[in-house]
């Protein structure tokens, strides 16, 4: 990825200031562990489903999916009685939109049919969990455990010890969850960025990360599984991953324990030095943390599948709608040389609907551009989209728009970038923005 573009993105997202396995058939999961960015990426946007949507805050594009989704397999099941399968799925669509008490209704009559069925078990584990019966969850997973298939036994096996470390807890425990017998304490025995003591290094594998990468990804509303991979960031060299995701413990989970602010504080200060080191900080960085050693299986952990039959035909005059699953096609090499799909490369020079989310390029909130994204990002710079996931708005000449985080839908001209290094990928020129349908 070339300087220009990226730092730009980077920068202006940076001043910007749910749960046994869940098993739902419109998730396909990537071999772990992901790339920490898109591992971000995709946590934030299953945590989001079930944020139900207030006067200033609407329901997000996930959220909307989630839902028809749900009206779907409730109208099926108005016409005939829902498979084992079928029932599997509306129960972990409901635990993703955070309605519990309905999803344990669905699951237990479901598991009173199809005992031994592994995701009606798993799902309903995962249930009984969020609504804090954990006699009930760590029941359920015990089964799910037995039945589960090889690729997925690992997973709930640590949730199973993850339910029951909490059933034993007191009320007040503010430490870490001690899934894999680690402490994350460097070799003098004290904590240190970047840095693990040799006996603690010795238990760390890409199997640990991967299993607490789908532990998150099943519980993204449990910030305390986000605290646990921020220390596994920080053992394989990750400090200024580590950093932000600890900084977003605090600020998006309200994390507010002693370790956790201490650890946040220790990790911010190197992050700040490796971004603005002195000739002594930048030894001393190299020294001590040079870089991730992990190796990554996986870009994004949730596989995203175009159906090009689903999609929209294109018009001439008309106003065309731009699936976003359409522009995660896009492959770039890299020489920056990019590989469109058909149906983009058919909607260049024509109008097209486009609904995400404004990020300012600058500190400015009367904007006459903008970038466009999917899903809204926090203050993490390792939340940015990947750069097939943003389009550069350009407003109609001496128009303005005022900058709000609201849902917003753009309509104007797309123009595609065919290996400008400089320049986004994608931009809608002449742009207007309207209300959300």
């Amino acid at each position: 990825m070339r300087f220009g573009v990226w730092s730009l993105i980077c920068l202006a997202v940076c001043a910007s200031r749910l749960q046994a396995g869940l098993h739902y058939s419109g998730e396909t999961f990537a071999e772990l562990p992901a790339q920490w960015r898109g591992f971000l990426l995709d946590h934030r946007m299953l945590r989001m489903i079930g944020a139900k949507p207030t006067a200033g805050n609407p329901p997000s594009p996930a959220r909307e999916r989630y839902l028809r989704a749900a009206a779907e397999l409730e109208k099926t099941a108005r016409g005939r009685k829902l498979t084992a399968d079928e029932q599997a799925d509306l129960g972990a669509i409901w635990v993703r939109l955070g309605e519990v008490e309905r999803a344990i209704e669905l699951l237990r009559s479901a598991q009173r049919e199809f005992s031994d069925h592994y995701r009606i078990v798993s799902n309903l584990g995962t249930a009984w969990q969020l609504q804090g019966d954990l006699h009930q969850a760590a029941a359920c997973l015990q089964l799910a455990v037995r039945l589960a298939p090889g690729r997925w036994r690992p997973a709930e096996e640590a949730h199973l010890k993850l339910v029951r470390l909490r059933q034993r807890q007191p009320a007040d425990f503010a430490g870490l969850d001690d899934l894999f017998g680690l402490r994350f304490i460097g070799p003098g025995g004290k904590y240190a960025p970047g840095q693990l003591a040799p006996d603690e290094r010795s238990k760390l594998s890409p199997q640990i990360v991967a299993v607490a990468q789908q532990l998150a990804l099943w519980l993204p509303a449990d910030g305390k599984l986000l605290w646990l991979l921020a220390e596994l960031a920080n053992a394989y060299g990750d400090v200024a991953v580590a950093a932000a995701m600890l900084e977003g413990c605090t600020s998006e989970f309200a994390l507010h324990l002693p370790e956790v602010r201490q650890h946040r504080q220790v990790l911010k200060a190197a992050a700040d030095a490796l971004l603005k080191p002195t000739a002594d900080q930048l030894k001393t960085a190299h020294e001590s943390h040079p870089g991730s050693t992990l190796t990554f299986r996986s870009k994004r952990p949730l596989i995203s599948r175009l159906d090009s039959s689903e999609l929209p035909p294109i018009t001439a005059d008309g106003i065309n709608p731009l699936p976003w699953a359409v522009l995660a096609e896009t492959l770039v090499d890299d020489a920056y040389r990019p590989t469109f799909a058909r149906h983009l490369k058919e909607l260049e020079g024509k109008t097209v609907s486009l609904s995400g989310f404004m990020q300012p390029l600058g500190d400015d909130l009367e904007l006459s551009s903008f970038m466009l994204i999917e899903y809204p990002v926090g203050c993490w710079y390792c939340e940015v989209p990947e750069i097939t996931g943003i389009v550069f708005v350009e407003l109609a000449k001496g128009k303005v728009v005022t900058y709000n985080r609201n849902l917003v839908k753009v309509v104007g001209t797309l123009k595609l970038n065919n290996g400008d290094p400089e320049n986004f990928l994608y931009t809608i020129a002449e742009a207007r923005i309207g209300e959300v349908d």
